[in-house]
Order: C-alpha cells, then structure tokens, then sequence
C-alpha cells in the first residue's frame, strides 16, 4: 500500500526552476492558454519586494593590474562584508553573478538601511587596506511585483531597473532607487531626483545624498 504522504520524486515542487520551465512549455505548446498559464505562474511565483543589487566597483582596473585571482580574492571580501549587513536587515541574497549581489528584501527601508550599512563597513575596512585594493560599491534599490524562483533567481522589471542604475549610472560608493522604491519611504530631504535617458526613454531615479 502507498504511503499517502510520500513525495513523489518524479514531481517538482510548485516553485521550482523545473517546475516554471515546464509551465513555459506548456505556454509554447498551447498558446490558446497563454493567459491562463501567465496567472499561474504569476501566482507560484509572484512577491511584491525589494530589491538590492551591488555592483563592485573597479573590476577592469583591479584585474589587468593585479589579475584576476586577486579580483577573485577582492570579490571574496566583498561578499564576508556584506553578507552580515544583509542578513542583518532581514534581506536574502539571492545570488552572485561576477562581481555583483542580489538580494531581496521585505521593505524598502530594510534595503536603504542595509546599503547605508554595507557603504560603512566598506569605508570602514579601506583604512586597514593598501589603496590599490580598497573595496568600493554601487548599489540599485528597486520595488515591486517581481518573479522569485526558489530564492535562487529573481525576473522582473524593478529587478532589471536597479541592476541598470547600480552598473550603469551610479559612481562609486552611490545608492539609487527607482521611483517605486523611493514612494516606499517616508519623505526625507535626503534624496536628490535625477533623469537620465535609458534606450531612448526617459528613467527617473533618486540618489541618496551622503
């Protein structure tokens, strides 16, 4: 006799990367179901968060002076020094991709606090290390409906909107937010508007002054 409550290994669980796949199969094969599919995923998958990504600051410079075990090593003292101010403002990190963290977290005022945090302890650490190998970061804050899979990856227009101010708009040791994140916080003087065109269309954003 089966045992009812026996985990059928053959099944991947309802958040899994298999199991978004097979619904994204199922959307190719039977487009007449593409919005009944859509909802489904969206609702397996679906989280209103925020959203953290850092960008290590540096990486041509380090690597063809140094080489690329030493930006390994610089990578690997990033992570040991924010980790802790991650996990400390309740986020996740998600994943690592290169030089770059995403994390995820409840509130956008969880992120702000963890950023400010992770700039700190960087400023903080670079007065113990020689010049040429001080860790510098930037870091895109975003808020909204995004996809999580597994806490394991993260799809989603507020996902693609602070990986593109923390790579490439923000200078050294900056904190953006798009304008969802920054509707998240109480208002505060702090925080300077911006614009800049992206692919043509124009992109407001907000720099936390320091």
């Amino acid at each position: 006799m089966s045992d009812p409550n026996a985990i059928d290994a053959g099944t991947p669980p309802p958040t899994s990367r298999k199991a978004l796949d097979a619904l994204l199969d199922a959307m190719i094969e039977h487009p007449e179901k593409h919005l009944e599919i859509a909802a489904e995923v969206e609702a397996r998958f679906g989280q209103d968060q925020a959203t953290l990504i850092l960008d290590m600051t540096g990486f041509t410079r380090t690597t063809r002076t140094h080489g690329i075990v030493s930006f390994l090593l610089m990578i690997h003292q990033m992570h040991r020094m924010t980790c802790p101010s991650i996990k400390a403002h309740g986020g996740n990190l998600i994943k690592t991709e290169a030089d770059n963290l995403f994390c995820l977290f409840d509130t956008v005022p969880a992120a702000l606090a963890a950023s400010l945090d992770i700039i700190h302890r960087l400023e903080m650490v670079n007065f113990l290390l020689p010049e040429d190998r001080h860790l510098y970061a930037s870091i895109g804050i975003g808020y909204g409906r995004i996809l999580n899979i597994e806490n394991q990856d993260l799809f989603g227009d507020e996902v693609n909107l602070s990986c593109k101010l923390s790579e490439d708009i923000a200078s050294r040791n900056a904190i953006l937010l798009t304008e969802r994140a920054y509707a998240q916080l109480p208002p505060r003087s702090d925080m300077v508007q911006q614009e800049v065109s992206l692919s043509g269309l124009p992109l407001v954003y907000y720099e936390l002054a320091r």
